[in-house]
């Protein structure tokens, strides 16, 4: 891969990595489903702009409402409640993991042996970050987080069983069954009053953040992403987000002195370890993993791991 292409996916992980700090800091005064619902509304701003997925606008929104959401209301709410970003940047990650139990459960798919050797290693450095997590750390914040990872590895699978193609399409689109249900949610969750509250005193930081998940990373970040995979194989693409982890925890520990315990530390590495097992086994096996597709240049299509959050 040319320099210039890997210096913009190292970019493109540093957007998503730091992701979770801006997402924190947006939530200061603004209710967690709320605040989904605005990003979401601005990610919608670019639809004249970006052709519709070629699927049934019932398969998209059926997606986005895991994908979008599904994982991201979850996401949201767990650091609302108490979830660290950069442990949120790591446990979200167990997707990959759980992608793969699904697929075989609801899809039928056969992973490979190093792929159930990642899922055993991916779910063993999960129980590890649990136990590691600190006092500090609400369990029910850590849950709520590990059910986004579900819900947007729900979102992988109806992906691939729907057929429905993955990319910045899908993320706009998707985002038709995010705002109204998301503000609906959050009236009845927080009350008319919060909800009224909050959007009359919304801050600096809240639009910035915003601004942020919404165009930097959801838009800009997948424009370059899909550019990437159109001039190169997924497989030299996909390892780069092995990078969101570290960039999300050390961005935490600077931004928020955020230090991590040995045993989150050690999970994480496991982990990690047990996502690139999933994502980059099948490489190292000479075949590439069944899951969602993407179209690459000369009209051929490879298999893309899950991205990172938008």
């Amino acid at each position: 891969m040319p320099l210039r292409d890997t210096l913009s996916a190292v970019l493109v992980m540093l957007v998503w990595g730091m992701n979770f700090v801006v997402i924190e800091r947006g939530l200061d005064g603004v209710p967690p489903l709320l605040f989904v619902a605005l990003r979401f509304a601005v990610v919608l701003l670019a639809l004249p702009f970006v052709a519709r997925p070629d699927a049934p606008l019932r398969r998209v929104l059926a997606v986005g409402a895991c994908m979008s959401l599904g994982q991201f209301g979850l996401l949201y709410s767990a650091l609302a409640l108490g979830m660290p970003p950069g442990l949120a940047s790591l446990v979200l990650q167990a997707q990959a993991v759980l992608t793969v139990g699904l697929a075989a459960l609801v899809l039928g798919e056969r992973p490979l042996r190093v792929q159930l050797a990642g899922v055993g290693v991916g779910a063993l450095g999960l129980g590890v970050v649990a136990l590691g997590r600190g006092g500090s750390v609400p369990v029910v914040a850590l849950v709520v987080c590990v059910l986004a990872a579900l819900s947007w590895a729900t979102g992988n699978v109806l992906v691939r069983r729907l057929g429905v193609p993955g990319g910045l399409g899908l993320t706009v689109w998707s985002a038709l069954v995010v705002p109204v249900p998301a503000l609906g949610l959050s009236l009845l969750v927080d009350g008319p009053a919060a909800v009224g509250t909050a959007l009359t005193h919304l801050s600096a930081v809240n639009w910035l953040s915003t601004a942020y998940t919404a165009v930097l990373a959801s838009l800009v970040g997948y424009g370059i992403w899909n550019r990437l995979l159109e001039r190169h194989p997924a497989s030299d693409v996909a390892p780069f987000t092995l990078l969101v982890p570290p960039i999300g925890i050390a961005t935490a520990w600077v931004a928020d002195g955020e230090v991590p315990t040995a045993l989150v530390v050690g999970g994480g590495v496991l982990l990690v370890l047990g996502v690139a097992l999933v994502t980059l086994g099948p490489r190292w096996r000479g075949r590439p993993r069944r899951g969602v597709t993407a179209r690459v240049a000369g009209g051929a299509r490879r298999v893309t791991p899950a991205s990172p959050a938008r």
